[in-house]
């Protein structure tokens, strides 16, 4: 094989009235050309420079030119390639010689030597061309000619970018007489015997051999031995050649069946549970082009945060990343590169799934991806494409790929009544809906001859949990389902990767651009930025929510019978490999650790283990403080993604209650003045508002109920999404007036009456402040804040809360309470109680359209210190708390975390409660218990200024205010 990839001579053409004429030819002088790599995609280039050759457009459904099939539109942006090569020697005296294209959108031609070879379509998939009588021996030329629009590109209406170019390795192949032109090895394996058998298919006269095995048989024969079996948890290969007289191909084998029995689909006998993800190529700089060192580090990331399966989405990927999933264990849904989304807006009308004069192409389509991708043992079913409704041609691809190959069952979502599908698939369906189908209790089908087949199918949520921006929310609820219903075999989460483009501000500032960043007329926002991980691939809150929901094994802690229970959830192995550790904190502070020896459990099963002697004498010390008990599953051994010690899993408990606030005694009385009021060492003025506290000088805490919308809350599938209705005149949360009614003094403190209301809103809040001193702390406030709603509130609060402007200097942050990540209401599973230490800057969640981010639950007590003094707050007994360098009104006007510009103040919001997160932009509102409604309730927190590093170092807290 001679790789092609490198710099190639390319020149950017606007349109087909502005090709180059005779660029074809060998003697053609393009030095006057620029230089583009292969592969790339060109309108990645120079995109804060002057992007010589167009710039990316995001639509997720409408085709970026008018829908006139199957012509496109007369401005198609066209790429010229050149190139030379030195034909290696001895090529030319037998054989013959292929050129292949592994990936280019969307439409090409093809010259050698001035010879053109033909054209290709099909942007994700191979394409080889045979040059064999058009070479010479020394120097050649190809020239390659890339259409960005062509008919091919209403198949590809796949929500991503619209890029163009050779954007996958290009490589001359040779291919010697009495070779192997092709290879299919079945390898299967008998979970009852322990036995694999193998039978290569090929047409010529090879012989098969696996040394490992012992096997040497001829092509066409089978071989039945004793294997291990090869699973995404356990993934088994042996090193297989296939060889003839002239040419040896090398293949990896792994042994493994595929069934569906019982309604559930099985993998060597056993049922798999998918925790997978959604998964489109991407990277910030390059597009669609991807190294195999990104695509290893994508797999190593899904591997450590618990993932097990990735639906291609939606196109076949590059063939090298099935090899490293082959390699380090993913199960594998292989998606054909078809989607036809955009003929939604005209009702579908010739819609390329159903006429006729399709059929061959989507045809074609199916069968490069099927026999490009067979032997891979981690493709455990094949998917027709995405979201093209149904049709004849659709049929067709089904019934041709079931004849290939039988031993892969078939997936497609929009076969809703599973007429040809194996397994029934949907997308984004709610909680109570999923568990009427893991009852088999779902609507009956349109077609009644087709019910009880889709009722005697497996389920698979094919897409859920749209990650877009802070969420999703409900994964917990989700796999609680997943877990109680056989039926219900999991779901790939959307997506894996913000497709976010890298962009540089002028003063260097790194940035990710959306659709609409490039001018584009026609764009669907932000909507790109709808993964796990952020465009750098550092993952988000999101993913680290996803692992711990999806953990394989679940850790019960029982204080009561000094117990640990585990409950292994893989599907095939024990939990040998794992080391499990234990560690006892007071106050977050950790006073023992060790060692649990836990019995070995088998798949799916569960076993306790008692406390070890060091564990029970640690929890019988005395603390004066809250205790936790943490325990975790670690690998006991480095594996090919994750070193010794790597956590997996953990699960806690707490030992002790927290202490209950209480204030010791009666604390001084208010001393008044012309324009403010002394309250131990704080300062009001004469609206009642906090300016000072012990010499630090802050603005509020008033009441807050705003968040900047989420994008779950700006974007709704159903009507308008809970951001317009905060936003509307009866509400008009962003942008409420506080009225203060009364300000009155007595013996016990401080009372400030408020209502909070916005201009021509007829819904309103009062709220009552009560403040009082505390006698043991001088510079430490209790605030009881009281609120009732006024009016008729339809729809639920964004959070209820306390927001305060204080110095800028206060900037290292520390608490003891939920972390170290940002939760909320229906995100927290992640969030482990313990004691945390930040920066203001390290707080922030960098979404790529800002929006709410950066909340901690579940707060004891929150430190912020700087300049020698410090500012506590203090919990009865929690909060959510959240410190910024810039408004929530700033975070909603920006549309990129590099317009935000930092205040010269800090903002703090200590809420009592947040509304959920949800995923509305994905089709599931918030859960009826994650809902803040508006209601009448308290909520009290204490403020304490000092000059001491923590607020939990100072004596007596722990008894006195928790």
């Amino acid at each position: 094989m001679l790789s092609l990839d490198g710099d190639w001579r390319f020149r950017w053409c606007a349109g087909l009235h502005d090709l180059t004429e005779g660029f074809e030819a060998p003697g053609f002088d393009a030095s006057g050309w620029a230089v583009l790599a292969v592969p790339s995609m060109w309108q990645m280039t120079d995109l804060d420079g002057e992007a010589p050759y167009g710039k990316p457009q995001y639509t997720n459904i409408a085709y970026p030119f008018p829908v006139d099939p199957p012509r496109v539109s007369e401005a198609n942006p066209t790429g010229e390639y050149r190139r030379t090569f030195e034909l290696p020697d001895g090529w030319l005296e037998s054989g013959r010689a292929v050129m292949r294209f592994e990936g280019v959108d969307s439409a090409f031609a093809v010259w050698i030597n001035g010879i053109r070879l033909g054209d290709g379509k099909g942007s994700r998939l191979p394409t080889e061309f045979d040059a064999t009588e058009h070479l010479v021996a020394g120097e050649n030329t190809v020239a390659v000619r890339v259409h960005q629009w062509s008919a091919g590109s209403y198949l590809e209406d796949q929500d991503m970018w619209w890029l163009s170019g050779i954007f996958r390795p290009v490589a001359l192949v040779h291919r010697p007489e009495n070779g192997i032109d092709d290879v299919f090895a079945h390898a299967a394996y008998d979970h009852a015997t322990g036995l694999g058998t193998l039978r290569v298919e090929t047409a010529a006269n090879a012989r098969v051999t696996v040394p490992e095995l012992g096997i040497d048989i001829a092509a066409g024969e089978s071989a039945t031995i004793p294997v291990e079996p090869w699973t995404a948890e356990t993934p088994r290969l042996y090193d297989a050649v296939v060889a003839t007289e002239t040419e040896r191909v090398s293949l990896r084998i792994g042994f493994r069946t595929v069934t569906i029995e019982d309604g559930v689909l099985k993998v060597n006998g056993k049922p798999i549970l998918l925790r997978g993800v959604n998964r489109h190529e991407w990277d910030p700089d390059t597009g669609r082009t991807l190294t195999v060192e990104t695509m290893r580090h994508d797999l190593e990331l899904m591997k450590r945060h618990n993932v097990n399966a990735v639906r291609t989405s939606h196109y076949p990927p590059d063939r090298r990343f099935l090899d490293l999933c082959d390699e380090l264990g993913v199960w594998v849904i292989d998606e054909c590169d078809l989607e036809t989304h955009g003929f939604d807006a005209s009702t579908w009308r010739d819609n390329p799934a159903k006429d006729p004069v399709w059929r061959d192409a989507l045809l074609d389509r199916m069968t490069r991806m099927v026999e490009r991708d067979k032997n891979h043992p981690s493709v455990i079913m094949w998917s027709l494409g995405n979201e093209c409704r149904e049709g004849q041609n659709l049929d067709a691809m089904a019934a041709w790929a079931k004849e290939r190959d039988a031993s892969r069952p078939l997936h497609y979502e929009c076969d809703l009544q599973c007429r040809y599908a194996d397994v029934y698939s949907q997308m984004y369906v709610g909680h109570a809906d999923l568990e009427r189908i893991g009852r088999r209790e779902e609507d009956r089908c349109d077609d009644p001859a087709n019910d009880e087949r889709r009722r005697s199918l497996p389920f698979i949520l094919c897409e859920y949990a749209f990650a877009m921006g802070n969420g999703p929310g409900g994964l917990s609820e989700y796999q609680r389902l997943f877990e109680r219903y056989p039926r219900l075999q999991g779901g790939f989460v959307w997506e894996w990767i913000d497709k976010g483009v890298r962009r540089r501000t002028e003063d260097g500032r790194e940035w990710f651009a959306y659709g609409g960043d490039f001018g584009e007329q026609l764009h669907d926002g932000s909507v790109i930025a709808d993964g796990l991980v952020f465009p750098d691939r550092t993952p988000s809150p999101g993913l680290i929510e996803y692992k711990k929901v999806v953990e394989p094994v679940k850790i019960r802690i029982n204080a009561e019978t000094a117990t640990v229970s585990v409950a292994n959830g893989y599907d095939f192995i024990d939990t040998a490999h794992l080391r499990f550790e234990w560690r006892i904190e007071d106050d977050g502070e950790q006073v023992a650790s060790g060692v649990l020896e836990v019995p070995v459990a088998t798949a799916g099963a569960a076993v306790v283990a008692d406390w070890p002697e060091a564990l029970a004498k640690a929890i019988a010390s005395p603390s004066e403080g809250e205790r936790w008990l943490t325990v975790s599953a670690r690998l006991a051994a480095d594996n090919a993604w994750g070193e010794t010690g790597f956590e997996l899993a953990w699960g806690q408990t707490a030992l002790s209650a927290a202490p209950v606030p209480v204030v010791d005694g009666p604390g001084p009385a208010p001393v008044a003045a012309a324009d403010r009021c002394m309250l131990g060492g704080a300062v009001f003025d004469g609206f009642g508002r906090l300016t000072s506290l012990g010499g630090i000088e802050m603005t509020g805490p008033r009441l807050d109920l705003w968040r900047a919308p989420t994008d779950n809350d700006r974007i709704s599938w159903f009507g308008t999404g809970l951001a317009a209705q905060w936003r509307s005149r009866d509400l008009a949360l962003d942008r409420l007036e506080h009225k203060t009614l009364a300000v009155e003094a007595d013996s016990d403190g401080l009372v400030v009456t408020t209502r909070v209301a916005a201009a021509g809103a007829d819904t309103a809040i009062g709220a009552v402040y009560r403040w009082r001193a505390d006698a043991a702390v001088p510079a430490r406030l209790w605030l009881t804040v009281a609120v009732a709603p006024e009016g008729k509130w339809e729809a639920p609060l964004p959070r209820l809360g306390l927001r305060l402007a204080v110095p800028k200097a206060l900037n290292e942050v520390e608490w003891f309470g939920g972390g170290p990540g940002e939760a909320y209401a229906d995100t927290r599973a992640a969030a482990r109680v313990g004691r945390f230490q930040s920066t203001v800057a390290r707080m922030q969640t960098p979404y790529m359209f800002p929006q709410e981010n950066g909340s901690r639950i579940d707060v004891r007590w929150a430190t912020l210190s700087g300049g020698g003094r410090t500012l506590s707050f203090i919990g009865a007994p929690s909060f959510a708390f959240t410190v910024r360098p810039w408004t929530s009104e700033d975070l909603d006007a920006a549309r990129h975390p590099h317009e935000l510009v930092e205040r010269g103040e800090l903002y703090v919001n200590v809420d009592a409660a947040l509304h959920g997160m949800g995923t509305s932009s994905g089709g599931v509102e918030v859960e009826p218990e994650h809902r803040l409604e508006a209601r009448t309730t308290m909520f009290t927190v204490g403020f304490e200024a000092g000059s001491d590093r923590s607020v939990c170092d100072r004596p007596g807290l722990g008894r006195a205010a928790g």
